[in-house]
């Protein structure tokens, strides 16, 4: 463990890249053996039995901004309507006007105030009309939405929110996609590091499963894997891979460059339970942070920097979606192996 911890450990100013002199994608060595299909789905159904509280992510805290037109969202087959009020409060609430359906989602925000364009009826986010307010959280990255009908959990206050680099420390991006599939397949996904290097030699190298999770007392899989930069050279690194609920997968870099950074990975269903062809966004927030002194010129250039973060995720999303789609179909068929 210390020998491979080693090449993590800075010593006075390094450069982040180390060039590698490895095998090729085709001699690399097979990881089937230890991606036990059985070990997966037990990671799994851990992950699926911790609580939600009934809480789902909808998109990007930044994505809702006072002033702006209100933003529409589905899920679980239930329409709903977000927005802000002058003084930047968030409120959310079935996305159907009380009064004749309208689409609230197309309607205006009027001094904080969302105005039916059908008919003029005024939601301030309180109560209205038949309308009920959905209660909705935003943690400066992510805005969640408690919908207790979908979740049929016990519901809590607040969502598990992964921890996270301070804000003034970190650099954060969110991707949205989606898929037909359901949740359990995006996080299947997450909870399969070893397919890493060889789905996605683009990105990662050298990847490296050190520990898989021994129960639920140790419920981490730690990995070392080097991103791919340029050509030979890459960022080796160690990271942790936990499940805290049934639709959320943290990978966080626990050694190495940009340790503390995590990428969050959220499934959120966007169809009913009684949909044939069922659709899941997969909502995916990165923040990165760095001990390093030049990383206040990353923050700096913040807005620039975040298409360049959703690109590289969207990358990896376009391979691992048809993964996912692929075993839903599979499921869906009784086909799937194990």
């Amino acid at each position: 463990m210390s020998g491979r911890s080693d090449r993590f450990r800075p010593k006075g100013w390094t450069s982040p890249l180390r060039r590698r002199r490895g095998t090729g994608w085709a001699a690399q060595e097979p990881t089937w053996r230890a991606a036990r299909p059985a070990l997966i789905a037990d990671a799994l159904k851990r992950a699926s039995a911790r609580p939600s509280g009934n809480w789902f992510v909808v998109g990007a805290s930044r994505d809702v901004r006072p002033g702006d037109r209100p933003r529409g969202r589905t899920v679980g087959g239930v329409e709903i309507v977000l927005w802000r009020s002058e003084s930047g409060a968030l409120h959310a609430g079935p996305g159907a006007c009380p009064h004749l359906g309208a689409p609230l989602r197309e309607s205006r925000v009027v001094c904080g105030t969302l105005v039916c364009h059908w008919h003029g009826l005024a939601l301030d986010g309180g109560a209205f009309a038949g309308w009920e307010p959905y209660p909705v959280h935003d943690d400066g990255v992510l805005v969640w939405v408690r919908l207790d009908a979908i979740g049929g959990e016990e519901p809590s206050e607040r969502p598990v929110v992964p921890a996270r680099p301070e804000p003034d420390r970190g650099v954060d991006a969110v991707f949205t996609a989606a898929g037909r599939c359901e949740p359990e397949d995006v996080v299947a996904n997450r909870l399969d590091p070893w397919h890493g290097a060889w789905f996605h030699p683009y990105s990662f190298v050298d990847l490296t499963v050190a520990r898989p999770p021994r129960g639920e007392e140790d419920d981490v899989f730690v990995v070392d894997v080097s991103f791919r930069v340029t050509g030979r050279l890459v960022v080796p690194v160690r990271a942790e891979f936990t499940a805290p609920g049934p639709r959320t997968v943290v990978m966080r870099i626990t050694e190495g460059e940009g340790a503390t950074s995590v990428v969050e990975t959220h499934a959120t269903p966007l169809t009913g339970d009684a949909a044939e062809q069922p659709r899941t966004a997969v909502v995916e927030a990165v923040v990165a942070a760095s001990g390093r002194r030049g990383f206040a010129l990353a923050r700096a250039a913040a807005p620039a920097l975040r298409p360049l973060m959703r690109r590289t995720a969207g990358r990896l999303w376009r391979d691992d979606l048809a993964y996912a789609e692929r075993r839903w179909a599979l499921r869906s068929r009784g086909r799937f192996p194990g």
